[in-house]
């Protein structure tokens, strides 16, 4: 992010269809994005956090007749599972938006009928269709046909008619916008992937089903109640609807016509949606597009893609209540590459914990406090060391380049790099054995302050712990008093 965009700054995660319970692989994703807008408003930038569910998709449709319940009973129930994620992942969204709510409904309808009417006309269709991706597949996009994504599902021949956007209108400018980075796609990757994609030439694409195929449920196209929305032109427009596009309101004007950041954090599956699709969409429709969007990769389970099929899906609530949401928090963030794949296994995620959290960031708070709470009042302005406020700056800068390039992993293992500077400064200095209570009011000082920005490095990722920390240093007019803390994370066995 530029120094001039500073200010308002909108953040939406995609929203997951509700065709089951949430898994690890969309808590990856909002959770990235909870880091960027807590390390935002942090900075004091007006930040506004979206994220939802994807109510309309057949996918929904098919998984409720599966459980032989009403398709509305259905979503809505599953909707809850992903709205109790706040809590379960101490997240900070601002607004939740199902797709089934009125304001979704008519916002994405007013941009149906605000794109140009040159760019959706109606045809006859044949072709091949992934249900799981929700999209018409072409032949060069298929392994052994089926579908890359889905491999153990069956593609579905269609044949009806729909109506199409004209996409081809747009090659040009797509490629001019992303090469140019005025849509700044991120990783450079993923960028060139896109790239590549435009370049081989688009196609128009389907934003309709008949609703006969939609088994009678999803958005009616205006004019023509024959015709459902496609359940992506459906999905991207919560973007806009969230804010209050129907009535063009306040929060519209302020987070998306009138702002100079607004950012999608989405997984690799579904970029072209996002990168390609819901721009031309919002050009043709006369709306500002998006600044930047992170594409994240996808979590594997020991090796393998997460799958219901395989009996490796891991419910992100389990997790946290055996280890602590912070502890699931961390390790995502960790050891999950920002910009590719990651895996999690048990035992991964039981040596970050007992490595990093335990043994590193709880043990080092721990000594500290332990020291500090004996010692009593501590002159906080008793600096004996500038290394220390070095050390402090520099890991603060390195963290904050980090953060603006998503590289949440990196960030952490800069905060960590403190962690163990500080650690070492405990063993070399062993301040329980000096005698001299001047020279240990030094030491102890240095090593409070190390703490106290820790809490405040680490407050995106681990927000509780950063709590628990800063409740545990008081600072009265310049006097340190600190008490030992519950310890932060228990050694797990």
């Amino acid at each position: 992010m530029n120094k001039e965009n500073q200010g308002k700054f909108y953040i939406t995660t995609a929203i997951p269809y509700v065709n089951a319970l949430p898994h690890l692989g969309f808590a990856l994703e909002i959770i990235q994005a909870d880091v960027i807008a807590r390390f935002h408003r942090a900075k004091g930038e007006d930040v506004y956090f979206l994220t939802g569910t994807d109510e309309n998709s057949l996918k929904n449709v098919l998984a409720a007749e599966e459980n032989s319940k009403k398709v509305e009973d259905f979503v809505r129930e599953n909707a809850e599972s992903f709205k109790n994620l706040k809590n379960i992942l101490n997240l900070s969204w601002d607004d939740f938006i199902r797709t089934t709510e009125e304001r979704h409904t008519k916002g994405a309808q007013k941009l149906w009928s605000a794109c140009k009417k040159e760019d959706i006309y109606k045809k006859n269709y044949e072709g091949v269709y992934c249900v799981g991706c929700e999209e018409f597949k072409t032949p060069k996009e298929l392994i052994n046909n089926h579908c890359p994504e889905h491999p153990n599902s069956d593609l579905e021949s269609v044949k009806e008619e729909n109506y199409f956007f004209k996409l081809t209108n747009y090659q040009k400018k797509l490629e001019d916008l992303i090469s140019s980075d005025k849509i700044k796609i991120i990783p450079e990757t993923r960028k060139n992937e896109t790239l590549s994609f435009i370049k081989q030439g688009l196609q128009d694409f389907s934003i309709s089903r008949s609703r006969a195929r939609a088994h009678n449920w999803g958005i009616p196209v205006p004019g023509d109640e024959t015709q459902v929305l496609y359940v992506w032109f459906d999905a991207l427009a919560n973007y806009i609807s969230a804010l209050g596009y129907v009535d063009e309101s306040e929060k519209f004007e302020k987070y998306w016509q009138n702002n100079n950041f607004i950012l999608h954090v989405i997984g690799k599956g579904v970029s072209r949606f996002h990168a390609v699709y819901w721009p031309a969409m919002l050009m043709s429709a006369g709306l500002k597009l998006p600044d930047q969007v992170f594409i994240h990769g996808y979590i594997t389970i020991e090796g393998q893609k997460i799958s219901k099929s395989l009996g490796n899906v891991i419910d992100p609530k389990e997790i946290t209540k055996k280890y602590g949401v912070d502890a699931l928090r961390y390790y995502l963030l960790r050891e999950i590459p920002s910009y590719n794949d990651g895996d999690f296994s048990v035992k991964k995620f039981e040596d970050r914990y007992n490595g990093d959290l335990a043994n590193g960031l709880g043990n080092f708070v721990s000594r500290v406090l332990t020291l500090g709470e004996k010692f009593g009042g501590i002159d906080s302005l008793t600096y004996g060391q500038n290394e220390i406020l070095e050390k402090i700056e520099k890991t603060k800068k390195l963290v904050d380049e980090k953060m603006l390039e998503f590289k949440f992993h990196e960030a952490l293992a800069c905060i960590w790099e403190l962690i163990s500077y500080g650690d070492q400064y405990v063993n070399e200095k062993k301040p329980w054995a000096i005698a001299d209570n001047n020279e240990k009011e030094i030491v102890l000082a240095n090593l409070i302050k190390i703490i106290e920005e820790v809490a405040k490095l680490v407050e995106p990722f681990i927000p509780e712990t950063s709590e628990k920390i800063s409740k545990s240093i008081e600072n009265n007019k310049g006097i340190y008093k600190v008490k030992k803390s519950e310890n932060l994370f228990p050694r797990s066995n």
